[in-house]
């Protein structure tokens, strides 16, 4: 038997079931591969998005990429019988989520809710071992775990987490349950504004903490015609650029790639939440949190303005919306051995054109990818690009 049939007789496992990792076994399976798909269809955003939190990205950049027409947010609409969003309509979490488990039902029905413990290299692809108990092989593994792990709590309230006086934003599916309690978010970005926003509307007595001077809001949708063209990522064209070239991206230094995914879009909020907050919700801005303790059941944070002046603040608890940093050495279910020997760019896996890593056959994509492909590789948006390169170069691979 021929190597590429022994690889051809192992299916391709891909790891995550949400957009990217929908998106990817849809193209695999169009193109002839064996997929086998772990994990639970769109689970981060059932479990971490708080209730009545709205997407960023318009409408028409929240579509899910298929191998053949019929399986947009706006078919979705149509099959479901949900009220039809258009232009710069705000999209519900919820009914997102209910678009990405549609498109996996008729796309990719086979995924299996099971859980990845660890993927190790063998002889001629890859080991598997599952939460089931199963001990799967593979010819070549996808990485779509999405942001999983990669929450990042701020090193100065680490004292406060023994004593559950903080949480990440990332692990509440419902901020309600801080009604009538006080909660100081930390943070400057969509999370935290959105966070700030929902905790007030649910009745806490919620202040918003950011090293920041100021609040920034995206520009409201401008009339056509306008001399910036408008992109599913906001309307310049810097991210016009980003947008149409991501196959471009990973040429440029890595220095510059690392900062550009550092900074573009960076902290700021959609334009639709600043009326939520200004003169509504109490801000504490331009000040860095040094330090935080735990007083008498109480959170006390500790922090410093531009001038050197500290203040000190107290609050039931701090829900702290300071994003996602992507590492390698946080996904726990790759074997030590086989992360050792991955290239990095930062904390992200160096990646070639069809988003294959230093390790023959294993892959990354979605947020995973951001820093060879760029910031779009944070957008569902991103699928579009991502799902099919990604596809048809691991096709070539296998052999189909």
């Amino acid at each position: 038997m021929s190597r590429t049939s022994r690889m051809t007789a192992r299916p391709v496992v891909v790891i995550g079931a949400g957009p990217y990792g929908l998106s990817t076994a849809a193209h695999l399976k169009a193109r002839g591969v064996n997929v086998r798909v772990f994990g639970t269809p769109m689970a981060s955003w059932d479990r971490a998005m708080p209730v009545g939190m709205l997407l960023k990205s318009p409408p028409s950049a929240s579509t899910l990429s298929a191998p053949k027409p019929g399986y947009t947010l706006e078919d979705y609409f149509h099959m479901a019988g949900e009220p039809k969003l258009s232009g710069h309509a705000r999209v519900p979490v919820e009914l997102f989520a209910r678009y990405g488990r549609w498109f996996a039902a008729q796309l990719v029905p086979e995924v299996e809710d099971v859980r990845v413990l660890r993927v190790g290299r063998i002889a001629g692809g890859f080991q598997v071992a599952l939460d089931s108990g199963e001990e799967a092989r593979a010819s070549a593994v996808v990485v779509a775990s999405g942001v999983e792990g990669f929450a990042h709590l701020p090193r100065a309230l680490s004292p406060l987490v023994p004593v559950g006086l903080v949480s990440h934003s990332s692990h509440h599916a419902d901020l309600r349950v801080f009604s009538g309690r006080e909660v100081v978010v930390v943070g400057a970005g969509q999370s935290a504004l959105e966070s700030a926003a929902l905790l007030h509307e649910a009745g806490a007595g919620v202040r918003l903490l950011a090293r920041t001077r100021q609040l920034v809001f995206g520009g409201a949708p401008a009339r056509p015609p306008h001399w910036r063209p408008d992109s599913p990522l906001g309307r310049s064209w810097g991210l016009y650029a980003l947008m149409r070239h991501a196959a471009a991206f990973r040429y440029l230094p890595e220095q510059v790639r690392t900062r550009l995914v550092r900074q573009v879009l960076g902290p700021s909020g959609a334009w639709w939440l600043k009326p939520r907050l200004e003169h509504v919700v109490p801000t504490e801005l331009g000040q860095h949190l040094t330090d935080a303790r735990s007083v008498g059941g109480v959170a006390e944070l500790t922090t410093v303005d531009a001038r050197g002046g500290t203040r000190t603040l107290r609050t039931r608890h701090v829900l702290a919306a300071t994003g996602y940093r992507v590492c390698v050495d946080a996904l726990g279910f790759l074997a030590p051995s086989l992360r050792a020997q991955l290239a990095r760019t930062g904390g992200h896996p160096r990646l070639d054109a069809g988003f294959g890593s230093s390790m023959p056959g294993l892959c990354f994509t979605g947020v995973h990818a951001a820093a060879t492909f760029g910031p779009l590789m944070r957008f569902t948006c991103g699928t579009a690009f991502a799902a099919p390169r990604l596809a048809a170069a691991l096709a070539a691979r296998v052999g189909t």
